[in-house]
């Protein structure tokens, strides 16, 4: 008897799956283009090199495609600051010995070995436990997908950044990013900016094309709102100063933004943009 084919995945999910695959071959093309000596150049996230952003991105991959987890001793570090930033040092300590050739062997090789997966069993439910996930964190099925392509970007541009190589911000992975750091406004501007009820808050990214509107009910919860709500702060910034903000790469120091209206709602929201963990 023949098996079952496969079900028909779920489009949206599988929307991303393909936008995971595109981030993760635009990040080998990166990767391959660089020489030895660009590895050891300091990112913007604390503690970690150039190779380590593409040891970390090869760890979490190769666990994802069914690797067992890397089991070496993390020392005490001031960037190792919660029990998920030592997991992922792990993956970073047990690759020190390899060339950025290597990672970039193993990379592709986890995500061929995956995405292989993915084909032959595609996602169809967003809320079912995800076959496996980084540190076993349980993850729906819908999250695991909606964070691989955006964490594979963000460290895509943390090498880029350092290296001096801009670029990829035309890429679906460059939008699902930004989809993904608009999604957390509300929650920013509500809870942790918490201007006065009444209040809109309006961020502009002219350079991609973007913009979200945001007013504060009587409760204090800010939700969406349109450009003919007239806004009391609007900030404005490029695609790059809002990402590496809401990535927690950099400060509001280091970004040129421009506030009008309510400069101290402002102010806090540039303060408040960060996002990941």
């Amino acid at each position: 008897m023949s098996p079952h084919p496969p079900a028909a995945p779920n489009p949206a999910l599988w929307r991303l799956v393909e936008t995971w695959q595109r981030a993760c071959a635009d990040f080998l093309v990166l990767v391959r283009s660089l020489d030895e000596a660009q590895g050891s150049l300091p990112t913007d996230l604390p503690g970690w090199d150039v190779h380590a952003n593409v040891a970390h991105t090869t760890h979490l991959e190769a666990v994802l495609a069914g690797a067992p987890e890397d089991t070496v001793e993390v020392p005490d570090a001031a960037h190792l600051t919660s029990p998920t930033s030592r997991y992922t040092e792990q993956g970073v300590l047990a690759r020190r010995g390899r060339t950025l050739a290597e990672l970039a062997d193993e990379l592709e090789q986890a995500v061929a070995t995956r995405l292989a997966a993915l084909r032959a069993d595609p996602p169809t439910d967003a809320s079912a436990p995800a076959p496996r996930t980084p540190a076993d964190q349980g993850w729906p099925t819908g999250l695991l997908l909606r964070n691989r392509p955006f964490d594979v970007w963000l460290h895509d541009q943390d090498v880029r950044r350092a290296v001096g190589r801009p670029g990829g911000y035309d890429s679906p992975a460059a939008a699902h990013t930004l989809d993904v750091l608009g999604s957390g406004l509300p929650m920013v501007v509500g809870k942790r900016v918490a201007p006065s009820p009444g209040s809109t808050v309006r961020v502009v990214v002219p350079d991609a094309g973007r913009r979200w509107t945001l007013v504060v009910g009587q409760d204090g919860r800010a939700v969406p709102g349109t450009d003919a709500d007239p806004a009391t702060t609007t900030v404005t910034l490029s695609a790059e100063d809002l990402v590496v903000l809401g990535a927690g790469r950099r400060g509001p120091d280091q970004v040129q933004a421009r506030v009008e209206g309510d400069v101290a709602t402002g102010e806090r929201l540039l303060a408040s943009l960060a996002v990941t963990p």
